[in-house]
């Protein structure tokens, strides 16, 4: 990692479990202001959780494939981020698919969040472990149709937005990296790509994430077991200690919460005796705020 991230000596926090799910791969965690609820996912489980706020499962529903993300909807329900595509879960529980993106049964759809209009961006990667270039990150167009925003990348995951929206952010876990973009919030075009922080691994990978009220990068790391807040500088000033080696996402909450999800099916034998709370939903109160995940708004 570059001095940069090391700069200063960050505050550390803990979080609590609320949940116990041991989700295989627990992921995109996203605050429903409509529903009120956190709505997660247990990708490899091939399910979609909605949990009251203080970690009450209010329903769980099962897919017959794996699911990245649900983005609540702006009509009532979520769109749904599934192995090859898209899909609408409607309020009165019906599935209806809405497009089929992917072919290639060796790739799947990750990590999935709304800009500040309610246009969905999803990434995609590969199953296969080491494969690197054959992602893309998309944007879901009216047509339906997705559009090719950027790539090929290895393994596209964590997304964010500058509270003013001019900027957006973008994870590739394998290659390391959290690339900054300037964003024209109209067109949904980012342009003029940097490296905001390069991960060497040391401190675990790069996996989901999100942007606080002041403009402050929270990254879940994978294998890290924890999560880092970056200034908009790129400078790590906080580290929200996880006791779940592999810390997949987070999203904000009211009241200030910060919703942590995890995971524990890559995990050894000898490392789930390690870590017995791996796949739990935590949460911390880590004195800043964020906003609720902006609803999709359906094409």
């Amino acid at each position: 990692m570059s001095d940069r991230y090391h700069a200063t000596v960050p505050r550390r926090l803990a979080v609590e479990l609320i949940d116990p799910a041991g989700s295989s791969l627990g992921e995109g965690p996203a605050w429903d202001a409509a529903a009120d609820c956190l709505v997660w996912v247990d990708i490899l489980g091939q399910k979609v959780h909605l949990s009251e706020a203080d970690g009450t499962r209010r329903a769980t529903k099962e897919f017959d494939r794996h699911v990245g993300a649900a983005l609540p909807a702006e009509d009532g329900g979520y769109l749904v981020v599934r192995r090859d595509g898209f899909a609408r879960w409607h309020a009165n529980d019906e599935i209806t698919p809405l497009l089929d993106v992917l072919t290639d049964g060796s790739l799947r759809f990750n990590d999935a969040k709304c800009d500040p209009a309610g246009r969905a961006f999803a990434g995609t990667l590969c199953y296969t472990d080491g494969v690197r270039g054959r992602g893309e990150l998309f944007r879901l167009d009216a047509g339906p149709k997705a559009t090719p925003v950027r790539g090929p990348v290895s393994l596209a995951n964590g997304l964010g937005w500058s509270p003013d929206g001019r900027l957006m952010y973008f994870i590739d876990t394998v290659e390391g990296t959290l690339t900054e973009f300037d964003y024209d919030v109209d067109g949904g075009v980012l342009t003029a790509p940097r490296v905001l922080v390069n991960f060497d691994g040391s401190a675990g990978q790069p996996d989901g994430m999100c942007v606080d009220d002041d403009g402050c990068l929270w990254v879940a790391l994978w294998g890290g077991a924890a999560v880092h807040r970056f200034t908009p500088d790129g400078r790590l000033d906080t580290v929200l200690e996880v006791p779940s080696k592999n810390v997949t996402s987070c999203a904000f909450g009211p009241g200030g919460r910060l919703y942590v999800t995890t995971a524990a099916g890559a995990l050894s034998p000898e490392e789930r005796a390690q870590w017995p709370l791996a796949g739990g939903l935590f949460v911390a109160e880590p004195g800043a705020g964020g906003p609720a995940a902006v609803p999709w708004r359906p094409l």
